[in-house]
């Protein structure tokens, strides 16, 4: 339901008359196929989603993709024309996935005779290897059949439907059965993909391959399957592996640099090193290697399924949380987006000059000019994170040549954040989409009904998020002190934290709502009316100091609510709102980003025993998921469950909530840098016992923090 009719809203936005589905990674109303233990693998730009047989059904959601395009959209294994059993099957690295399975009851062979195992390894393409094992007491006739196919859909269209290209596809499959191959182009597109085979099949049925075989008690087959794509120019072949084998980079790869350098943890719970641990790993295998002026960088792409890309949010937030452990994820985010700073206007993409980009894509409708993302520059917060990223990374860095490097590209933030990012001039930052692809909704909450009143309806646009003039705000604090640092220019410093101090009085007037015990909006509509819903963007709003001090206590109390906080974490939603919804995407789940946020804010304000309260249950959230926080979970009670309720479609893994646990650690040992210092608060809850953490670098220099409960001794490391 809109808030005005016949006027644009995040729903409508271009007022079509309808509620349109928006072409972007906010859709989420994904088909079950793969059934509730589907499994994914990923690494870098290469990911396969299947079902718990490690199949992927026609029509399915699942498949192999790599750089935005599936590859692989038929992968069914079976032994005759019956399925597989499963016994057990799960990931066992990122990258990697295993499948212990036995054959249904076919006529002449009874079920459970045959014991075979997967093993998966993606990254450049796909490495599998089947096993068979025959247990039966008479020899056996075995016709193993591997079904393949590939529609070479782009990512936007495997979440909806697409165009069928069958007709465009060339199979060049080898008679002797040793590979499949199949290719397409489109005009300056061009994608291949070659399935090969060792030991070759026995014959070749179409688009499948068959092995006729004949198996004796105890006797034991195998097979090697190899997936090497051909995307554009670039030819990508996977390395065979054995689980735990990550591929060598070399120590001059920084996403290798990054897992190397990162502090070492010892802590006196397992929980606490299981999730650091975990994060670190997925962190590294979500990585992106790009060169940009001839400098390597590493970024971490945002998330599994969907956002195996660079999104501008996304990368810059945990590359904030991984600060910690290193700057090379913050030096990467900064150098990309600054390369692709918008310099010009374009409606199509939501260009303006100065503007940080959103969304990095490479399917064929982005490179055939269809869709907007090469890149797409729809997220009004995406530029003020690049500068308080910016910041971040000296203050622990002190690398005043970068950032004298990038000060153009700083000016051109603020001077969009203050003309284009202002587009009415009353000093705050808003959005409306100009194309007509567009993301509605343009914020965290960037679902179609992500913002919206507390009776439910939905604002018309353009819209100020309350979070966004947050993040404004800090921004223009914290280049105050690179203007009085690196940059050498006063004037700035001056004329910055007069804007932010001016931007913190108008916002407290404006955004702030008395009633309901007193909270502040989520945002203003295009009207300039304050939209009332009650959410946990107000945490942000504390971690970017923008907060009057005589007002925390009121969000704090309204944060840790009933209403709010779930007893795993905050809810997106409050539940007195007519909204909320615990499966709703941002209407009352938990987000472990969100949170991390929410908790580093709360701490700033001195509340670090709710900031404790956050990541304990984060903590204890991720006991409950081999240690991995998923992008989002259900907002129900706890004591609905004896553990969250998953979200039926999330990330996992996804970026920032991998790097929520080391901004939640971050936050529970009050670690800060200072000059060339790093300093210590801790306020450690009893649970956790003592935390050691060595390495830490700020400034050129290595710090070790001993810390238990309120105490700590930090020393330098040799």
């Amino acid at each position: 339901m809109s808030a005005a009719s016949g006027r644009p809203t995040p729903a409508d936005p271009m007022v079509t008359g309808t509620t349109r589905r928006v072409p972007s990674g906010a859709c989420r109303d994904l088909p079950p196929e793969l059934g509730p233990d589907a499994i994914g693998v990923l690494e870098g730009r290469t990911f396969m989603f299947s079902d718990a047989v490690g199949n992927v059904p026609d029509g399915s959601i699942g498949g192999l993709v790599h750089d935005d395009t599936r590859f692989l959209s038929r992968w069914v294994l079976t032994i005759g024309d019956a399925p597989l059993l499963v016994l057990s099957s799960g990931t066992v690295d990122p990258y990697s996935a295993a499948f212990f399975l036995a054959n249904s009851e076919l006529p002449g062979l009874p079920a459970n005779r045959v014991g075979v195992r997967r093993q998966r390894f993606v990254g450049d393409g796909l490495y599998e290897r089947v096993e068979l094992r025959y247990f039966g007491i008479e020899p056996a006739q075995v016709r193993l059949r591997l079904a393949v196919g590939t529609d070479f859909a782009d990512l936007f269209e495997i979440k909806e439907s697409g165009r069928d290209r069958s007709p465009h596809i060339v199979r060049r499959h080898a008679s002797d059965g040793s590979a499949l191959e199949f290719a397409y182009r489109n005009g300056d597109y061009a994608a291949t993909v070659r399935i090969e085979a060792d030991p070759p099949a026995d014959q070749v049925d179409g688009d499948t391959l068959e092995w006729n075989l004949r198996l004796a008690r105890g006797q034991q087959w195998g097979c090697e399957l190899w997936v090497p794509l051909r995307c554009g120019e670039e030819d990508y072949r996977p390395t065979p592996r054995d689980f735990g084998q990550a591929v060598d980079h070399g120590m001059e790869d920084p996403s290798t640099r990054w897992a190397a350098s990162k502090p070492h943890l010892h802590a006196d719970t397992d929980l606490v090193r299981d999730v650091y641990h975990r994060s670190a790993v997925d962190l590294v295998s979500m990585r992106i290697e790009k060169t940009i002026a001839g400098e390597p960088v590493v970024l971490i792409a945002a998330g599994l399924p969907w956002f195996l890309t660079v999104f501008g949010r996304d990368t810059l937030i945990t590359a904030y949380q991984t600060m910690m452990c290193g700057p090379d994820v913050a030096r990467g985010a900064l150098i990309v987006l600054a390369a692709h700073q918008a310099t010009t206007f374009d409606e199509f993409t939501d260009q303006e000059p100065g503007k940080i980009f959103h969304e990095y894509r490479s399917g064929e409708l982005t490179r055939l000019g269809l869709k907007p993302y090469r890149p797409y520059y729809g997220g009004a917060d995406t530029t003020a994170l690049w500068l308080i990223l910016l910041s971040e990374y000296w203050r622990w860095t002190g690398d005043d040549e970068l950032v004298r490097r990038l000060r153009g590209n700083a000016d051109a933030a603020l001077g969009w954040i203050d003309h284009h990012g202002d587009r009415d001039g009353d000093g705050y930052v808003e959005y409306a989409t100009r194309s007509d692809q567009g993301l509605g909704n343009q914020c965290w909450r960037d679902s179609p009904d992500g913002v919206q009143y507390a009776d439910g309806t939905v604002p018309v646009l353009p819209i100020a998020t309350c979070e966004t003039q947050g993040y404004t705000y800090d921004a223009k604090v914290r280049l105050a002190e690179l203007a009085d640092g690196p940059w050498q220019d006063p004037d700035l410093a001056r004329r910055l934290r007069a804007e932010a101090d001016r931007l913190r009085e108008q916002f407290d007037r404006d955004y702030w709502i008395p009633r309901r015990g007193g909270y502040y909006a989520v945002g203003l509509d295009g009207d300039k009316r304050p939209i009332d819903s009650m959410t946990s963007n107000m945490g942000h709003l504390l971690w970017s100091g923008i907060v009057p001090e005589d007002r925390a206590g009121h969000v704090t109390r309204q944060l840790m609510s009933d209403e709010m906080f779930s007893g795993w974490g905050v809810r997106t939603l409050s539940t007195a709102d007519t909204g909320y919804n615990p499966i709703g995407y941002h209407l009352g789940t938990v987000w472990p980003h969100d949170n991390s946020i929410i908790a580093a804010g709360l701490a700033r304000y001195g509340y670090r025993d709710e900031a404790n309260r956050i990541a304990m249950a984060m903590l204890e959230a991720a006991r409950h998921s081999e240690h991995r926080l998923p992008e989002a979970f259900s907002g129900y009670d706890r004591s609905f469950g004896r553990q969250p309720v998953p979200y039926p479609t999330a990330c996992n893994p996804q970026a920032w909530a991998s790097g929520a646990p080391l901004l939640l650690l971050r936050t529970m040992l009050g670690l800060q840098p200072q000059a060339d210092t790093l300093v210590a608060d801790p306020h450690l809850p009893d649970e956790l016992g003592r935390i050691r953490l060595h390495n830490v670098m700020v400034g050129g220099r290595r710090w070790n923090v001993d810390a238990i409960g309120c105490h700590t001794t930090l020393t330098a490391a040799e």
